[in-house]
């Protein structure tokens, strides 16, 4: 099963979706006339995403969490896969029955849904982290569909099977993401600090809270 997860959770890779995002997206934009659609796709995962980097930037630099549900920043895997995956999906089928448009974005959500467990799975972040990305991406890729109206053709075959290929292949074969040492590094020059704020950390100072306060509980 470790093979499995470490597989899935590469499908939350910003270097494996944003470019399936910029083809898709261009698509929309320069051959199926929907320019609108195009730049509301990229503006509400571009948001998305700028949410799920402060949280980060804000941990990391300043210890900004919340230590009971050991939360330390929202996912960025689950938040892109949940934002981008159903849309591509729904694309996919846009010249289908719209009988089908339900169940294709359906299809992206739950893939989105086993990316957002597989983050836990590898230990890579909590379950309230990983389902906090999961909800901020599905809030995008929602809200970037009921705003506008897809267009009713389909993604080519040929660019589907572009698209197909490229996660097939890059998924098992590119390098390791290097998002969070980039937002690492951000972050410790932002807030001028030696080394990052960790999880180990936050556990540790929400402890001293704790015993603090029991102490003081009961010298009173």
């Amino acid at each position: 099963m470790t093979l499995f997860w470490n597989t899935v959770t590469r499908l939350g890779e910003a270097q494996l979706l944003l470019p399936a995002l910029l083809a898709a997206t261009a698509w929309l934009a320069l051959r199926a006339r929907a320019p609108r659609v195009a730049l509301t796709w990229l503006g509400a995962t571009g948001v998305a995403a700028a949410i799920t980097t402060v949280t980060k930037i804000a941990f990391i630099g300043w210890g900004i969490g919340y230590a009971p549900l050991d939360f330390t920043g929202i996912s960025g895997h689950a938040m892109f896969a949940a934002a981008i995956l159903p849309l591509l999906a729904r694309e996919a089928v846009g010249a289908a029955h719209p009988r089908w448009h339900g169940p294709a974005v359906g299809i992206g959500l739950a893939l989105a849904a086993l990316v957002a467990v597989s983050r836990v799975e590898v230990y890579a972040h909590s379950p309230s982290e990983s389902w906090a990305g999961f909800l901020l991406g599905a809030g995008a890729s929602v809200a970037a569909l009921s705003l506008v109206h897809m267009p009713r053709t389909s993604a080519p075959k040929k660019l589907i099977l572009l698209l197909g290929a490229w996660l097939l292949v890059a998924v098992p074969g590119a390098p390791a993401s290097r998002t969070h040492d980039w937002v690492t590094a951000i972050s410790i020059g932002l807030a001028g600090r030696d080394a990052p704020y960790t999880r180990q950390m936050m556990h540790r100072d929400w402890q001293l809270q704790r015993n603090g306060a029991q102490r003081y509980g009961a010298a009173r």
